[in-house]
């Protein structure tokens, strides 16, 4: 039998992500690792995650965490080097789940030998260069002189992919055609391939829109990405392609497999993620409009927005014909984790099941699952500060895993040394793998839970249908067909009409039937089938051990 790509599956797929430096320690120093994060793929399968996104992880000062790349060709030996990553994509590949790495496309480190050599050499056009100060460049550190073009910080210098407004009075704006930018989008389509060839799935993309400058509607950037996802589809079918743009509508037409909604990107800077989660805690940068979230227990909130922009997405995705599929993350490095601020555990049930039963791609942050919080009070570290308060390190902190040995599951280490990265949630009450793994109840539960439900039931794909019925409180959508999802993370009780026919609850928390209504409690939520009759892998479902009303 032929096992599906993971491209033709990424409609069911779940992707997780491990934030590497701090998800498991494999060595006992103190810094997360390839080997911890291999160790730990038995506790993935157990949660039923199909593929996992690993952030940066090859050579780097690590000035900004790994995002700026020394080598696209090799691992940092403080992750455990080339050796390491092939023993993850090995251990990986037996239990069935993916790996996807983080490519940083617009930009290298200043130490990487290209820049090191384009800074000597003035015939290079590798990066953007000008002989004058223009606004934004910085001065070469090299014999060329001039000044170059960074991408973010001023140590990661933009590759040059062109422009798509080239000037004669400003002639570091080359065209996107011209032999530097041509050169760049090969070594870029040769960097992935290499990768695939040992036996990496997929790439998440970053600042992906952020590769040709000056191009008004990001025309000349999606003709770059179409071109490149051509050329990696004929020579290595199945693998995807996943954006850091923030806007699917745009970037999925551009060649992408999914892009996450995100705290940034489209027309409204992020708007429609923020409006779901975004509570004015954790990461917040100072030009954000003060606004009110779905999730939040005052009620006042709507996830209107977000709906509007989904459905925008859908209708881009449709048109584009490729089968595309919208991410929509729990949180992610860059952004507050869903336990922020006032925001608890119990108040995030709602909105991790929204993530897991919406039509999308859900990516689970580490540590969501058993409702890790943004910490805050610390950093900044290696670049995680973006602002007075933009601080990313809070979300960044060590996966809890508690004592696992005690338990008799999974690997018995504890999954960390003294971390020599950043420290761990210093609260004694503060929530572990360990503590929750027998207890059917937890959160870790539910979500192992809701992600197994959407596994097992075809009227959860992306791309099933969706019929939404209130985007406040209660959030209710009927996907395909006849399976309700109702979610209230507010603190007043709500209900729901079902109605006389037949209904099941497949999944709840503090959620009741009551007559011909569902009631849920404060910060309730439930999947309900409707026609029970119809779906037998619901019933089954229904039956196990997936019920905590």
């Amino acid at each position: 039998m032929t096992i599906p790509t993971l491209a033709e599956r990424l409609d069911r797929v779940v992707l997780y992500q491990a934030y590497p430096q701090s998800f498991a320690d494999g060595n006992g120093d103190g810094m997360g690792d390839l080997d911890g994060l291999a160790a730990r793929l038995d506790y993935l399968q157990w949660l039923g995650v199909d593929a996992v996104w690993v952030n940066p992880c090859f050579v780097s000062p690590m000035r900004d965490a790994g995002y700026d790349v020394a080598d696209f060709d090799h691992i940092d030996p403080r992750y455990g080097g080339d050796a390491a990553l092939d023993r993850l994509v090995a251990e990986a590949d037996r239990r069935g789940i993916a790996i996807v790495l983080d490519l940083v496309a617009g930009h290298t480190s200043d130490r990487h030998p290209w820049f090191l050599a384009a800074a000597d050499d003035p015939t290079d056009h590798r990066y953007v260069f000008s002989d004058r100060p223009a606004e934004g460049f910085e001065p070469v550190p090299g014999s060329r002189g001039g000044w170059y073009k960074p991408n973010f910080f001023a140590f990661q210098p933009a590759l040059n992919f062109g422009y798509a407004r080239p000037h004669p009075d400003e002639p570091w704006r080359q065209a996107v055609d011209a032999p530097g930018p041509l050169a760049n989008r090969d070594a870029l389509v040769d960097i992935i391939r290499r990768w695939y060839d040992r036996g990496v799935q997929g790439f998440r993309v970053d600042m992906a829109a952020s590769l040709v400058k000056d191009d008004p509607g990001h025309v000349e950037t999606a003709r770059l990405w179409n071109d490149i996802r051509r050329r990696l589809d004929e020579s290595h079918p199945g693998r995807i392609l996943i954006a850091e743009w923030g806007d699917p509508a745009r970037s999925i037409p551009a060649g992408f497999s999914s892009d996450f909604f995100l705290q940034f990107g489209g027309d409204t800077d992020g708007r429609p993620f923020k409006s779901l989660f975004s509570n004015g805690s954790g990461t917040v940068h100072e030009a954000w409009e003060p606004a009110t979230a779905w999730a939040d227990a005052a009620g006042a909130g709507d996830a209107a927005d977000f709906v509007s922009a989904w459905r925008d997405a859908a209708a881009a995705i449709e048109a584009d014909g490729r089968g595309g599929i919208v991410g929509l993350p729990t949180a992610n490095h860059d952004f507050t984790r869903l336990v922020s601020g006032t925001r608890d555990a119990e108040q995030a049930r709602a909105a991790l099941l929204l993530v897991l039963t919406w039509p999308a791609m859900p990516s689970v942050y580490y540590g969501d699952e058993i409702g890790m919080r943004y910490l805050p009070g610390i950093g900044p570290l290696e670049g995680s500060s973006l602002g007075p308060s933009y601080e990313r390190a809070g979300s960044r902190t060590p996966m809890q895993w508690g004592d696992l040995g005690a338990t008799g599951r999974f690997a018995p280490t504890d999954g960390f040394g003294p971390s020599r990265y950043l420290p761990e949630d210093p609260d004694p009450h503060r929530p572990t793998v360990a503590a929750q793994l027998d207890d059917p109840a937890s959160l870790l539960h539910f979500v192992r839970d809701a992600i197994a439900l959407r596994r097992s039931d075809a009227r959860l794909s992306a791309h099933s249908g969706v019929d939404v019925r209130g985007t406040a409180y209660p959030f209710t959508y009927v996907r395909g067909g006849s399976l309700l999802v109702a979610l209230n993370p507010s603190a007043s009780s709500r209900s729901v009409p079902l109605g006389d026919g037949p209904a099941t609850v497949l999944l709840a928390h503090r959620a009741r039937r009551d007559g011909d209504g569902l009631t849920l409690e404060a910060f309730g939520c439930a999947v309900v089938d409707l026609d029970p009759t119809s779906h037998p892998a619901a019933r089954g479902a229904a039956s196990d051990e997936r019920n905590t009303a």
